[in-house]
């Protein structure tokens, strides 16, 4: 069992949570993730890594509260318990070597896209953050941006907060000025991460993608996470969850993650809660 033993509500949809996991703790690198599952008729969800500190062994996950197991998720709260949290999984981002970089983030991937701007920084990096919201209410990690950004863009749809426009426009803007980056990392949604390669693929600019497809066992074994990457197959769990975005066959990777949204939405609206249920019969 693992305890929460920090709670936060970054905006309405997106909740932080600090979970007591040393031995993950001790070994987790940004960009890789955690299964976890809230008890053992639960289903097995992959969240990729939002933070870590060794010394209270403890494994920042952020969330949004979209599908039926992460709104069971966000019900919990500060000392209660999850049945199991597996990991560190998948390759760490790749930071050495790399003296000016971009790091896109998009909506909840944000969460992903600070470690790794972190840990390019912490490397020597010169770091360049894009970050991109719907709305000046759902933004989310500013300040932790500037902590570890040379320079932070914030962009929003409605143009409420920030630049009005899509991280793609910052992106397109820097690239035509001439200015040159060893690597373009993208963490969002996947039509956003199809248009951030888009962008960056005249230019010769070397891209990174981090996928989190459908997936059940984190391990190869189920072939469940696979993509078409350059025309291989490829397993988000092992062989990622980062690929080269030049490669990733996008359309693919968007109608496979799309095959269970209808199961989801019917689980969602008929699960009875077996808590409740239980409290309404003691009260009896």
């Amino acid at each position: 069992m693992f305890q929460i033993v920090r709670k936060k509500e970054l905006n309405p949809s997106v909740t932080l949570m600090d979970i007591h996991a040393p031995f993950i703790a001790k070994k987790a690198r940004a960009g890789q993730f955690i299964i976890f599952r809230i008890d053992e008729k639960g289903e097995r969800v992959p969240l990729t890594i939002a933070g870590y500190d060794r010394e209270k062994g403890t494994v920042t996950i952020i969330f949004q509260k979209v599908g039926f197991a992460t709104k069971a998720l966000g019900s919990l709260n500060e000392g209660d318990y999850i049945r199991d949290f597996v990991g560190p999984l998948g390759k760490p981002t790749p930071v050495e070597g790399k003296k000016k970089v971009c790091v896109v983030g998009g909506g909840v991937g944000c969460a992903i896209a600070l470690p790794s701007a972190a840990a390019f920084k912490e490397a020597g990096a010169e770091v360049t953050v894009i970050v991109g919201f719907r709305s000046k209410d759902i933004v989310i990690l500013e300040d932790e941006f500037k902590a570890v950004a040379d320079r932070l863009i914030v962009m929003t749809d409605d143009g409420s907060y920030g630049r009005h426009g899509l991280v793609t426009q910052p992106l397109q803007e820097l690239l035509e000025s001439g200015e040159s980056f060893d690597e373009v990392l993208a963490i969002g949604p996947v039509p956003m991460m199809k248009f951030v390669c888009k962008t960056t693929e005249p230019f010769g600019v070397h891209t990174s993608v981090s996928l989190n497809p459908i997936m059940v066992d984190g391990t190869g074994m189920c072939g469940g996470c696979r993509v078409t990457v350059g025309g291989e197959t490829k397993f988000a769990c092992v062989d990622g969850p980062e690929f080269d975005g030049h490669k990733v066959d996008f359309a693919e990777l968007m109608s496979r993650n799309s095959l269970y949204r209808t199961r989801e939405a019917e689980v969602t609206e008929k699960h009875a809660c077996r808590m409740e249920a239980m409290g309404k019969a003691l009260i009896k």
